[in-house]
């Protein structure tokens, strides 16, 4: 067992399981619960949290996993997005997104409401782009009739043409 215990290596908490942390304490402090209340919610919920483990979270000494994550958004009355980023949407901000690194917030915000890519590889269309979104990152009935990228406004798929008719 002590050997085993030697080759285990803590999962890191990165800079987006760094805000994930800092906006449970925001979103509980602000629902004025304590820990416990919020374990207490998480439990009728059906994904249990120990009040320990909450704090632990909120200190960002423990990763925060992808179920936790959805029922924490649940149980706090917010989306997803609202834990992963800052509360701030400005342009002239950066926000570090974990596998992007520090990027506008508000284009961070704008990737996480789904409505456009956080990143355009350079030297690809961005009418590419912007279908490649809607198609693998979006369920049909979601898209909107255009993504802007860069300033510029692309049709999506199925979207209406200039002159009204279907694309």
């Amino acid at each position: 067992m002590a050997e085993q215990q030697r080759g285990r290596r803590a999962i890191e908490v990165g800079p987006t399981g760094k805000t994930v942390a800092a906006n449970i304490a925001r979103l509980r402090d602000r629902r004025g619960m304590t820990t416990r209340q919020l374990s207490g919610e998480l439990e009728r919920a059906g994904r249990p949290i120990p009040a320990s483990g909450i704090t632990r979270m909120e200190k960002g000494e423990r990763v925060v996993t992808a179920d936790e994550l959805a029922a924490l958004a649940v149980v706090l009355g917010v989306s997803p997005a609202a834990l992963l980023l800052p509360l701030d949407d400005s342009g002239s901000t950066t926000v570090s997104v974990t596998g992007a690194g520090d990027v506008p917030a508000d284009e961070a915000w704008a990737w996480a409401s789904n409505e456009r890519p956080l990143r355009i590889p350079e030297a690809t269309d961005p009418r590419t782009v912007a279908l490649e979104y809607q198609l693998y990152g979006l369920p049909p009935g979601r898209n909107s009739k255009a993504i802007k990228i860069g300033g510029a406004w692309y049709a999506r798929l199925g979207a209406a043409t200039e002159d009204g008719s279907d694309g």
